[in-house]
Order: C-alpha cells, then structure tokens, then sequence
C-alpha cells in the first residue's frame, strides 16, 4: 500500500484551504415528510486566538417551517493531523472531524435520538462539499451543502 505524502492530500494543511468566504448552496430533504428545501448564502472561515477558525454561515432558508434568514456557526480547532480539523458546537460540546483524507472523510454524531453520518468530498482547490445523512425516529434528512470559494 503506498503512503499519501502531505503533498498528495487534497487539503493537507485545511485550516488554511478553508480560511476565506465561500458560497454555499444546501439542498434539504425531509424524507419522512416527503418535503424539500435549500439554504443559500455564504460560509465564512475566519481565524481563533486559539489556532482553529470560526465557521458562521448567513443566508436565506426556504423550508416549510421557515423562510427568510438563517444563520449558524461552529468552532473548528486543531487536531492530530493537518488534513484535519475537530468541529465543535458554539458552547463548547465537540461535534465532528473534518477531513478530506481517504478513510477519514465520514464521521458520525449521535443527537439523542438520531444519528447523523457526515462525509466530505474534495472537488478541487476553490470547490467542496459535505452530506449529512440524518436517521432515527425523531429525523429522516438527507442535507447536501456544495461550497465554492469567492474570489
């Protein structure tokens, strides 16, 4: 089996791959409901004293439930590795990692009483996306998010 150099890796060094604005287009799937939506607005990485970024997203929600702004963010910090960063909610609770790399693209979090699946794709150095598959018996989502880098 040959090794990935740091070189090789779609992002090896992401905290500075992410660090920027990026457009985001979410497409929104309740599939036990049958409805569907999108959020569309803009993903801004911007840098912690402690090393990581702050992820805040703003934009326009079109939901069933909900249309006009929305708005979330999460804490992003350093982690073993590079390739990696480890997501954690506003108050501190961790969340997930992050990572392009082969094998460590997917993570889980359970959210009493769901579980949520995550996996990260690389499409190239201005361009990636992320799946949450959500499933249990209070949630049946599938949320798809495609961020491209503003120039």
């Amino acid at each position: 089996m040959k090794d990935q150099s740091r070189e090789s890796l779609p992002a090896p060094d992401l905290r500075a791959y992410l660090l920027g604005e990026w457009s985001i287009h979410r497409s929104l799937w309740d599939r036990a409901a049958g409805t569907r939506g999108t959020f569309t607005g803009v993903v801004r990485y911007s840098e912690t004293p402690d090393g990581g970024l702050l992820l805040r997203e703003d934009g326009t929600m079109s939901w069933p439930t909900h249309t006009g702004p929305a708005f979330r963010e999460y804490l992003l910090r350093p982690s073993d590795s590079p390739a990696a960063l480890d997501v954690y909610f506003p108050d501190g609770r961790p969340f997930h990692r992050m990572s392009f790399v082969e094998h460590a693209n997917e993570d889980t979090h359970w959210c009493a009483p769901d579980d949520y699946k995550v996996n990260y794709s690389w499409a190239g150095p201005d361009e990636f996306s992320y799946a949450w598959d959500v499933r249990g018996p209070a949630k049946d989502l599938l949320l798809e998010s495609r961020l491209r880098r503003m120039q």
